[in-house]
């Protein structure tokens, strides 16, 4: 004999009575196999970790969170800058909300040549998409982490010979009108420091970044005034941060710097 099917309460959709709505509501630190395609159209794979949240209006109990969870794992498309819109409203449409959002944080491989032998290698960075769909508006945030080399001006100038250096790491999040790509990005950041890193280098190539790094000496503050000097002159960028951190090598502690501007207010 067959046992009576009885329905399961939807104890999320239940009404709430305290009047206080919920900003955001959704699940943290989930991580998730996402397929990646960069500037030429190549397509990586990689491992990101995700944060999704919806508005809660103050009449519901509660956010089904297993719809996030389902969303990625229905999720089969390739991402990039210009589709990861479409991935946002997903979330916002499949949770019956009015705002939401996604960060995506992974890592990111970009092939390096090396500047004298010019073996090639691959060398990664931690970007991040942040998308949020507000009452139908839809912003983006790109953000890059870019390991790069300092050379410190004041070592330089006070020695007899050598000069103290150190890994930095630069780091530029840029509210955008327009797309842009990471491979760009990450060409800001190297552009403005001592010196770039490469995943594989000779000796050859040793001697020419060593030499490159101390011909253009960089305090913290410099790397982040010349990156934001690139950023203002680029149409597509509404407002940034951009800060340094370089890992001292005579110090205990770390140099830092930020510079942040919003092109939309700062008029």
């Amino acid at each position: 004999m067959n046992e009576a099917v009885f329905p399961i309460a939807d104890v999320q959709g239940v009404l709430d009575t305290r009047h206080i709505a919920i900003n955001r509501a959704g699940i943290r630190a989930i991580r998730h196999p996402i397929k990646i395609t960069d500037r030429d159209g190549s397509i990586q794979s990689a491992v990101a970790t995700f944060d999704m949240h919806v508005t809660l209006p103050h009449q519901f109990k509660g956010v089904h969170m297993s719809r996030f969870v389902e969303i990625l794992n229905n999720d089969d498309r390739v991402i990039s800058v210009k589709s990861f819109e479409s991935m946002v409203n997903d979330v916002v449409e499949r949770l019956q909300a009015e705002s939401g959002g996604i960060e995506m944080t992974f890592p990111y491989f970009i092939g390096k040549t090396a500047p004298v032998s010019g073996i090639n290698s691959l060398l990664d960075y931690e970007v991040t998409f942040t998308g949020e769909m507000q009452k139908g508006i839809y912003q983006f945030v790109l953000k890059v982490v870019v390991p790069v080399t300092s050379l410190c001006p004041c070592s330089k100038q006070v020695s007899a010979y050598g000069a103290h250096n150190q890994r930095s790491h630069l780091s530029i999040s840029v509210w955008t009108n327009s797309y842009i790509w990471i491979e760009e990005l990450v060409g800001v950041a190297e552009d403005q420091a001592s010196s770039q890193l490469y995943g594989l280098l000779k000796r050859s190539d040793e001697k020419y970044v060593t030499e490159k790094a101390y011909d253009n000496p960089k305090f913290v503050e410099d790397v982040v005034r010349d990156v934001a000097a690139v950023l203002n002159r680029d149409e597509r960028v509404n407002a940034y941060v951009v800060e340094s951190e370089n890992f001292e090598s005579i110090h205990n502690h770390s140099a830092y710097a930020l510079v942040e501007r919003n092109k939309l207010t700062d008029l």
